[in-house]
């Protein structure tokens, strides 16, 4: 084998053992916060509604509000507002 080929080969070895390190790192936060889940839902709060506050809190203000815009409009055309 070349230099080249060895050192390609090195390489991608390399990133392969990073990519799962960060497998298992992932995986050990998932947990993590799944633990966390688990603890509210043990003290009275609905993970369910948790997780819709985690992901309406990552949104931008403005795609928030048009998602509630189109939501309620939604709601309306079905009679339920």
């Amino acid at each position: 084998m070349s230099d080249n080929a060895t050192a390609a080969d090195d390489r991608l070895r390399l990133l392969i053992e990073r990519i799962e390190r960060l497998e298992e790192e992932k995986k050990g936060i998932a947990d993590d916060i799944r633990d966390v889940y688990m603890e509210a839902k043990a003290v009275g709060y609905d993970p369910k509604i948790m997780r819709q506050i985690v992901r309406l809190r990552k949104m931008k203000p403005d795609d928030r509000s048009e998602q509630d815009m189109l939501l309620e409009t939604y709601k309306a055309a079905l009679g339920m507002a």
